[in-house]
């Protein structure tokens, strides 16, 4: 059995669940030691200048995560376990579980753990230009990604998703893709992170019943309504964080035409008369790209699609994204999903092909008897069962509300 293989099953064996608290800490220990992933608690301490608040990078549900510098140079981000949060405990063993054996360069790269009696840690290699949310939403700071930088954060992310979804060592599924939970290096290359909720799936499945949890205006409808977790959910979230990263606007806050109840719905009114170019954040004026912005309008709409079967999975988009953009290269994308409405399979014929542009073709239509929904709430949207909600409350940073590392 190699080294790797034989250091996840025994992680796998750690839960916090566990009557034996003190037992499953001490085996934390032993198994990062032997991997030489263990860092000591004064190791931590001094990089970290005893956790200094100038260090902070942000707090989320987790716990505070502070930059650190190492003795041989290298920078880190820890994430501190809060000591009163129950959730944080799970979260800090899914995260060391799921990202044992992730390795991928647009996936945050986990160096290691640290149990010091009550204290809690995990480290991760510092990403310098911290999240994509700081850049998109900030007036002062979205003019720093030109068109060719915001096209390979969206590459690069479809790329990181595919891997989890088909090429890792089990399918992951990572429930929470957002802006903020999609950090930028020194070049500018997207690293996925925040796998606190993510999930196993198994591969012979189509989808799972689940708990919901996750960030308003990145949940497919499916998944917020009846708890079907599948690979498709995170296509939805990925479709979503494209039409942010084009358009510059929040999903979960859109509030530039009256006539459309989100960004989604705002983008495919436009697709439809033949307009997508109008949601183009206006500081791309000047690129000269108008024809793969449109494709990857196209292809962010048929990932939002109600149905989760005619959404593309991740390996369709990585394609997608590798063609020359022409007329006639996408399919048409159906009415995007809205949490609250129910859709119906939209018949499509073999060959309905499309324009970049798009012109005509089926839509999935809302029932009748739909629920209300105010997609401006960004709360997370947790169940005891897989078909409550909780009403939403305003919040604007999502589940975890943090400044980089959320």
């Amino acid at each position: 059995m190699s080294k790797s293989k034989k250091f996840f099953q025994n992680l796998m064996k750690f839960n916090f669940r566990s009557s034996k608290h003190g037992q499953n800490e001490e085996d934390l220990e032993k198994i990062a030691a032997q991997e030489q992933k263990n860092f000591s608690y004064e190791t931590l301490v001094s990089a970290t200048k005893n956790f200094h608040p100038n260090h902070k990078l942000g707090e989320g549900g987790f716990g505070p995560v502070y930059k650190g510098k190492l003795d041989d140079g290298r920078e880190i981000a820890v994430k501190k376990l809060s000591h009163g949060s129950s959730q944080g405990k799970k979260e800090f063993e899914n995260e060391a579980k799921l990202l044992a054996r992730v390795q991928h360069r647009n996936i945050v790269n986990l160096l290691g753990y640290c149990v010091h009696g009550t204290e809690k840690l995990l480290v991760y290699e510092y990403i310098t230009n911290e999240s994509l949310d700081k850049f998109l939403f900030k007036s002062n700071r979205s003019q720093e990604l030109d068109w060719k930088r915001r096209f390979d954060i969206i590459t690069g992310v479809a790329r990181g998703l595919l891997y989890l979804h088909e090429d890792s060592h089990k399918r992951i599924i990572h429930r929470d893709i957002k802006a903020s939970n999609i950090l930028l290096d020194d070049k500018w290359t997207p690293k996925i992170a925040d796998f606190g909720m993510a999930r196993l799936f198994p591969e012979d499945e189509t989808h799972v019943n689940t708990r919901v949890a996750g960030t308003n205006g990145y949940m497919a409808p499916e998944y917020v309504m009846h708890g079907h977790l599948s690979i498709k959910a995170d296509v939805f979230s990925f479709g979503v964080v494209v039409l942010e990263l084009i358009s510059a606007q929040r999903n979960s806050n859109f509030n530039l035409d009256a006539d459309a109840q989100n960004l989604l719905d705002w983008a495919y009114k436009l697709y439809k008369k033949g307009r997508s170019l109008d949601i183009v954040d206006p500081k791309l004026a000047e690129s000269q790209a108008a024809d793969q912005i449109a494709m990857c309008i196209q292809i962010a709409l048929l990932c939002t699609q109600g149905d989760p079967q005619t959404r593309p999975d991740m390996r369709r988009v990585v394609v997608m994204l590798s063609k020359k953009p022409g007329p006639g290269n996408l399919e048409e994308p159906t009415r995007p999903g809205v949490p609250g409405s129910r859709y119906r399979r939209a018949r499509r014929p073999a060959a309905s092909l499309s324009s970049t542009v798009g012109t005509s073709g089926g839509e999935t239509r809302s029932s009748s008897h739909t629920r209300s929904y105010d997609s401006s709430y960004t709360n997370t949207a947790s169940a005891s069962t897989p078909t409550q909600t909780r009403s939403p409350r305003k919040d604007p940073h999502g589940k975890r509300p943090m400044e980089s590392w959320a």
